[in-house]
């Protein structure tokens, strides 16, 4: 049985990584150092206190890791997705708080950054991607999760250049700590076409945030409601069209749900790393466990669903990075990506026994970690939905 004093996070082992150019292979390089050196001593720790490592996406911005696959011309890092998802899978097998955050702030710079003006990305995005800022996403509220088109905040014109913001939006991550929000508002009639997109101040008047939820896992990420009451945007931080805000948020989500997957992907391999290090160390009957057959064929069951997860979220980034659709894949990343890693954790936590139900052991805070995942930024049975609507259409009414 390992020692008491080696229970600590275990350290993942390095995933061989398909990266296009040397700038990509000294990215990780960097990625792997800070995962290893700065995140992972300190991720159970700090989870356990509830702490949100604010310094380390500071470092992170510092290191030109929070704005990879944005244009270099506006701060990014002109990555392909396929490198900036392998790069969340690093930093999640680290912890998921972190590598959850770099996706949220990623999704929280889509809609400037694919539907702004040229004058609004050059006054926003270089502080949004490296200057130190961290963003939230808006779309949620306690009335309309999956059925997010339904939303009630609302946007209204003063009579001058300003809207004025008014309603709830609910389990937004970094709700009251985010320096921006990328908030849907309604400015129309009911439905999708009724919805704008703003980029709202965090320290906008009238913005302000609830205590934070009190959460089964990745309790060291803030989640919260936040309120608007009475927040005046000016019309200069309109992004798109009136009307256009729900397809804005839809086209976030298509990507933010490959960031979901490779989150998935990275807590799956932290738990099967562990899993297979705790197997080979334990004794019983005079042998290591991991001689047994039937824990054997766990371990390679746990690993055939990471390695096809991960082919599966590289494959919807390849069809992205070509420009081509890959909604239908994005969906079927995050459904498969985030089922699996709650298979391979609850698996995680069986090799290790009683053990594993321990937090002396970091595989009961992969297990709860992964849960979330077949939750946030659409449940999976959303994702069958839009899968589904792929495949047949709509459905008929």
């Amino acid at each position: 049985m390992p020692d008491r004093a080696d229970r600590a996070d275990h350290a993942p082992q390095p995933v061989e990584r398909r990266l296009p150019t040397e700038e990509a292979r000294e990215l990780f390089a960097l990625v792997r150092e800070i995962a290893a050196r700065e995140i992972a001593p300190r991720a159970a720790e700090e989870e356990a206190a509830g702490h949100f490592p604010r310094e380390l996406f500071s470092l992170l911005s510092a290191s030109g890791l929070l704005g990879l696959p944005y244009e270099s011309a506006y701060g990014g890092g002109d990555q392909p997705y396929a490198v900036y998802l392998q790069v969340l899978e690093e930093l999640a097998a680290a912890r998921l708080t972190v590598a959850l955050g770099v996706s949220v702030h990623s999704l929280s710079c889509h809609a400037l950054a694919a539907f702004g003006t040229d004058e609004q990305r050059a006054a926003h995005l270089p502080a949004m991607l490296g200057g130190g800022l961290l963003g939230a996403y808006c779309l949620s509220e306690p009335s309309s999760g999956s059925d997010a088109a339904a939303l009630r905040t609302r946007a209204v014109r003063d009579g001058g250049g300003d809207w004025v913001l008014d309603g709830t939006k609910a389990w937004i991550t970094h709700g009251g700590i985010a320096d921006f929000y990328t908030v849907m508002a309604r400015t129309g009639g009911a439905g999708p076409k009724g919805i704008t997109a703003f980029l709202v101040p965090g320290d906008a008047p009238g913005l302000s945030a609830a205590a934070p939820e009190r959460k089964m896992g990745m309790k060291g990420s803030p989640t919260a409601q936040v309120h608007l009451d009475g927040v005046r945007v000016p019309d200069a931080r309109r992004i798109g069209a009136e009307g256009q805000g729900f397809a804005i948020a839809l086209a976030a989500l298509d990507s933010g749900r490959l960031g979901i997957a490779a989150c998935a992907v990275g807590v799956a391999q932290a738990a099967l790393d562990a899993a297979v290090a705790y197997a080979r160390e334990r004794r019983q009957f005079g042998r290591p466990i991991a001689d047994f057959q039937g824990l054997r064929f766990l371990l390679a069951d746990m690993a055939t669903q990471i390695e096809a997860g991960r082919a599966l979220y590289l494959e919807a980034a390849r069809l992205r990075d070509e420009g081509r659709p890959f909604g239908k894949q994005a969906a079927m990343a995050k459904l498969f990506c985030s089922d699996a890693a709650m298979r391979v954790t609850t698996d995680a936590v069986q090799v290790l026994g009683g053990y594993g139900y321990t937090a002396d052991f970091p595989v009961e805070r992969f297990l709860r970690e992964a849960k979330v995942l077949q939750i946030v930024e659409g449940t999976n049975q959303i994702q069958r939905v839009v899968i589904a609507r792929h495949l047949a259409g709509p459905e008929s009414r």
